[in-house]
């Protein structure tokens, strides 16, 4: 069986997988954030998609990094018992 992070080494040695990993990397940040969230509440994908009023689907979407709006992060917390917080950084 082939290990993911023996993969993941072979492709990092590939600039343009590396450019695009990392433009990623904000995206794997809320992802992480948010399944964090929902564990650490002892809820199920389907248990906050009740409290946000969506499907399961759109939670495990979210999970998934894909087209997350401030206003559904804000709901997700809110369904989590957490809190939103946004920050920006300097670079470099």
């Amino acid at each position: 069986m082939i290990d993911f992070r023996d993969i993941k080494k072979q492709w990092m040695r590939n600039p343009d997988f590396v450019r695009e990993y990392d433009a990623l990397a904000p995206e794997f940040a809320v992802a992480g954030q948010l399944i964090r969230a929902r564990t650490q509440a002892g809820m199920t994908q389907a248990q906050v998609a009740e409290k946000m009023q969506v499907t399961q689907s759109r939670v495990a979407k979210m999970e998934g990094g894909i087209n997350v709006s401030v206003e559904a992060l804000h709901r997700y917390a809110e369904a989590t018992g957490t809190r939103l917080t946004i920050s920006l950084e300097p670079t470099g």
